[in-house]
């Protein structure tokens, strides 16, 4: 997906007000999703997960990344080398903190996940640096 102000996909969107996403979600899942907060590295959830599965978005339960391309890339954030598919995550121009990088968001709910990176390795030479707290882990064994 190209890089633009907003995701433009064709998968179905979901929108809700400001006070739906606050009693829906944590505070802290809020804060990360809602409001582009990033949690402390090394804090978050899913770091150090070894289930096979599909992380899905917190927010809206939408599927994202595999377990298959879930890698250690020593920053402190889960980091994945591929999305489950090119509609899955949308990319935005993010221009904050007096620098250009590439946020990642959630194509269903546009929720903040997390940034992209060129520098993860093969085969796709990208690192997909999550939140923790914006993913749920869906196992392949049903035991959550």
């Amino acid at each position: 997906m190209s890089t633009t102000d907003r995701p433009d996909t064709a998968i179905r969107k979901i929108e809700k007000t400001d006070a739906e996403w606050r009693a829906e979600l944590t505070p802290e899942q809020y804060a990360v999703t809602r409001q582009q907060a990033t949690e402390r590295p090394g804090t978050g959830p899913y770091l150090h997960e070894k289930r096979a599965g599909t992380y899905t978005c917190v927010a809206c339960g939408a599927p994202l990344f595999r377990s298959e391309t879930k890698y250690e890339s020593g920053s402190g954030w889960p980091s994945f080398f591929a999305a489950v598919d090119d509609t899955a995550v949308g990319e935005v121009t993010d221009r904050s903190h007096g620098m250009v990088r590439t946020e990642i968001v959630c194509a269903s709910c546009e929720s903040h996940l997390g940034h992209l990176f060129p520098d993860g390795p093969n085969p796709t030479g990208l690192r997909y640096c999550t939140n923790g707290t914006a993913l749920k882990l869906k196992p392949d064994d049903g035991q959550e």
